[in-house]
């Protein structure tokens, strides 16, 4: 039996890319992706005020899918006119909260700490996302010239400013300093890597703080976070990032979050950073180093078997 094809929608940020495209391999689907572009007025408008209009778009697409999976403020209105065009003949899934009725699609995935309640709505503790420990295994060795294999490793995951948290120099020096203190001082070694939204200046930062024994990923490198996801004993995680800190739930090592002060309102982050306490996966970064371990995390299985038994019930042919 041939793949069911599926159309991706995001708007090009990496937490985006990596649940929808995650969701798609665990429902072994035939993917492809679309990045979505609204006019310009559209951007200012939440999608409960938005019409459910193909034309809202800069950049138009074809549809030739049978399910269609969005993440996302501005995919939620091109999935609802996709769905109200086909009807039954697409499967519609929203990751996420949409931020309007939930009946215009067939399911939605939303994190416990968004408190969504409904008949299509399916939680998970944290991100759905796109590793799986077989990409880890198989990107052990990437780093292999660089890694001296006689010292423990500790990975720092990056993320970047968002309009909650501004990464100020006096932060970042913060950060770094506990790093050196609590890692590099009992002789670890360290891999830093960037995120799409890491500026250019903290990595050089980074490389201008620690010596040449340590790591700094110069890009976005996707190899290289597997491999350091792969080979360190503790994962440090900046806290802008409850996608990236979701990732490295898969690995069932320490996670170390690296908080920072926020600018705004960060209520969800914090429900978030509660249930990953409870739950033993998370500590914040602190003055000491502990070891502890937790069933590694796999949500966006869990979601993909669910998904698949209801979906039996639909007709594709």
């Amino acid at each position: 039996m041939s793949k069911l094809k599926a159309l991706l929608l995001t708007q090009g940020m990496h937490g985006m890319i990596s649940q929808v495209e995650g969701l798609a391999k665990a429902l072994n689907l035939d993917y492809k992706h679309q990045t979505i572009k609204l006019k310009k007025f559209w951007n200012y408008i939440p999608p409960k005020f938005t019409p459910i209009f193909i034309d809202i778009l800069s950049k138009k697409f074809a549809c030739d899918v049978k399910v269609i999976i969005s993440c996302g403020r501005k995919s939620v209105i091109p999935s609802i006119a996709l769905k109200k065009k086909f009807g039954k003949d697409i499967l519609n899934i929203h990751i996420q909260d949409p931020k309007v009725k939930l009946s215009n699609f067939d399911f939605i995935v939303a994190p416990e700490h968004d408190y969504l309640k409904g008949e299509n709505v399916l939680t998970t503790k944290g991100a759905i996302h796109y590793l799986t420990n077989d990409d880890l295994d198989n990107n052990e060795n990437y780093l292999k010239s660089k890694i001296n294999n006689e010292r423990k490793i500790v990975a720092l995951i990056i993320g970047g400013p968002t309009k909650h948290y501004d990464y100020n120099e006096k932060v970042i020096d913060n950060i770094f300093l506990k790093i050196k203190k609590n890692f590099l001082e009992k002789n670890y070694q360290l891999i830093v890597v960037p995120s799409m939204r890491t500026p250019q200046h903290i990595i050089n930062k980074a490389k201008n703080y620690f010596n040449d024994d340590q790591i700094v990923i110069p890009n976005v490198d996707k190899k290289a976070y597997l491999c350091s996801l792969k080979k360190a004993d503790h994962i440090i995680v900046t806290c802008d990032s409850t996608s990236m800190i979701s990732e490295a739930a898969i690995t069932g090592k320490p996670i170390y979050v690296a908080q920072m002060p926020s600018i705004k309102n960060n209520k969800r982050f914090k429900s978030f950073f509660n249930l990953f306490v409870s739950l033993n996966i998370i500590k914040e970064l602190g003055t000491q180093v502990e070891n502890w371990t937790y069933p590694k995390l796999d949500e966006t299985k869990k979601i993909a078997d669910q998904i698949k038994e209801k979906i039996k019930l639909y007709d594709f042919s």
